[in-house]
């Protein structure tokens, strides 16, 4: 079974991989070569260059402040800096449209206030790339805050307290003795943010930047054609890959391990006066632009101007959101303890495979999950009814693609590596020797999973259950793509109707997704504030 779990990840993968060789590959190729890839990849390297500078400035420089300064509000900023995280980009995207046009609150302000006209005053356009770069900077540098921060603290006090005794200011120790020590950390965050934005499909389709998502979008449903969408998979997996590569080669073959034995912290450098009041400022601002600002505009337009689709439309919604994510969650952390503690139970190369597959889905941008599983899925679907047509003269329909069958198998290749994080961390926490003690009472695995593990893992699998539950919740592209007909999620409903620039009635869906999005969070800024070391997975 495990061993089938990981198959049914690859599938994905394998199906854009067999079908950018199918029929009419060199025609195809040829005609987006000289069309719109040139966009696509320009857009796409702008986009990670900027996103990759952006979340590494304000992640690396929040995480140094609030880990190496004393100033007011120092620790109520070292939990609520990662906030942020709750905030899907696409929703920053819509509340940051709404404010920045020209008939929003900030431009209609500065024209009261300076008499100014139209034409008095030049302001930057948000849906641009650059407005892009700025959405994805605000809601994913908490990736490297909370890595570079994590690196940080587990630095040996003595490092710093040799650099300063050798007469390095604060600022030479960090730039010569934190930061080199830091770097596979800040490496990852950034490969972490630039996987999201590479697998975005709201914020960029709202924009209207071309990338490879767009445009794997467009091929589908636009021209219907499947070997340019698998074909444009496939050159967003390679942009994937790139990620990865660039995250593993950035370490060289440097060595980051830590060998004192000292693990005192280093004494804070009290900040006063005008570096306090900046040092705040610079916490402040990232909190505020990335879930502040864009959290209270949703809440004034759900309260101020209302959505004439609340009731039982969002009802509906709601419910639809609900059975997806609930039921991929479910799934997930099912096939998670499978794998987990198939693992456990047989150290053999092939559990060891099965682990390292089963941890690929999340790699995978969404769009190219969704293209990977509709092609064999349909095929499978049409074989079925045929089939059931035949035999019994049933008129059975589409029971997969017609059905959220499809949808969930889509978020379940996406998420699953969660679901088998949070239960290899629960496993990882029982000591093998409960395991031999039960086998010697005559239990078998089985018994001993029911008996002894489930029991000690109840943490992990409500852990596991949430992380996938939110994150299907928020996920967008693979439910464009998979969702059956007239069948709407939070998330859908809220792209849709800022599609057509119904920004108002798009506030209450968004805002139910990012307060249903705080609950990690919340969970993660108490282990924050009360000092422990946390990870991102």
């Amino acid at each position: 079974m495990a061993l089938l779990t990981a198959a049914l990840v690859l599938v994905p993968l394998l199906s854009v991989g067999l079908n950018v060789f199918s029929g009419g590959t060199t025609g195809t190729w040829a005609h987006l070569s000289s069309t719109v890839l040139p966009d696509y990849v320009v857009a796409t390297l702008w986009l990670c260059f900027g996103v990759g500078s952006g979340v590494a400035a304000l992640g690396v420089g929040s995480a140094w402040l609030v880990t190496r300064h004393e100033f007011p509000l120092r620790r109520h900023f070292e939990w609520a800096l990662v906030l942020p995280l709750a905030m899907p980009a696409y929703v920053a995207a819509y509340t940051y449209t709404d404010f920045l046009q020209y008939v929003g609150p900030l431009q209609t302000g500065l024209r009261h206030a300076f008499g100014w006209q139209r034409a008095d005053y030049w302001f930057p356009e948000v849906r641009s790339t650059g407005g892009a770069v700025l959405m994805f900077t605000l809601v994913l540098y908490p990736y490297v805050y909370l890595l570079t921060r994590t690196a940080l603290l587990e630095r040996a006090g003595g490092l710093v307290e040799v650099a300063r005794s050798m007469g390095l200011t604060p600022w030479q120790g960090f730039v010569r003795i934190s930061l080199p020590l830091a770097r596979p950390a800040i490496a990852a965050g950034v490969a972490l943010a630039l996987m999201e934005t590479l697998a975005d499909y709201g914020t960029v389709s709202y924009f209207a930047v071309q990338t490879f998502t767009t445009g794997i979008y467009r091929a589908w449903f636009s021209l219907g054609d499947r070997t340019a969408a698998a074909q444009l998979a496939m050159a967003l997996l390679g942009f994937v890959v790139l990620v990865l590569a660039f995250e593993h080669l950035s370490r060289g073959r440097a060595r980051f391990d830590d060998t004192t034995l000292r693990r005192s912290g280093t004494p804070r450098l009290p900040l006063r006066g005008v570096r306090a009041v900046l040092a705040m400022l610079a916490c402040s601002l990232p909190l505020l632009l990335g879930f502040l600002l864009p959290a209270g505009l949703l809440l004034r337009m759900a309260l101020v101007e209302g959505d004439a689709q609340f009731g039982a439309r969002f009802i509906t919604l709601a419910r639809n959101s609900v059975l997806v994510a609930g039921t991929t969650a479910v799934l997930a952390v099912m096939l998670a303890l499978l794998l987990g503690y198939a693992a456990r139970v047989n150290r053999g190369a092939g559990m060891r495979w099965a682990h390292r597959v089963a941890g690929l889905g999340y790699a995978l941008p969404g769009s190219v999950i969704a293209v990977g599983v509709l092609i064999p899925v349909t095929r499978l679907d049409h074989l079925l009814a045929t089939g059931l047509k035949q035999a019994f003269q049933i008129d059975s329909g589409l029971l997969l693609t017609g059905t959220i069958a499809a949808l969930v198998y889509a978020c379940l290749v996406r998420y699953l590596t969660a679901a088998v994080q949070a239960v290899d961390a629960g496993l990882g926490r029982i000591t093998p020797q409960m395991d031999q003690a039960a086998r010697s009472l005559g239990h078998t695995p089985a018994q001993t999973l029911r008996r002894v593990h489930l029991p000690l893992l109840r943490g992990s699998l409500l852990t596991a259950t949430l992380l996938v539950f939110i994150d299907v919740m928020k996920e967008l592209p693979a439910t464009l793509v998979m969702r059956p007909f007239n069948f709407d999620t939070l998330a859908t409903q809220a792209y849709t109707l800022a599609s057509d620039e119904r920004l108002a009635e798009a506030s209450t869906a968004a805002l139910a997704i990012v307060a249903v999005g705080l609950l990690p969070m919340l969970v993660l800024c108490r282990q924050i504030a009360q000092g422990q070391r946390v990870s991102v997975s």
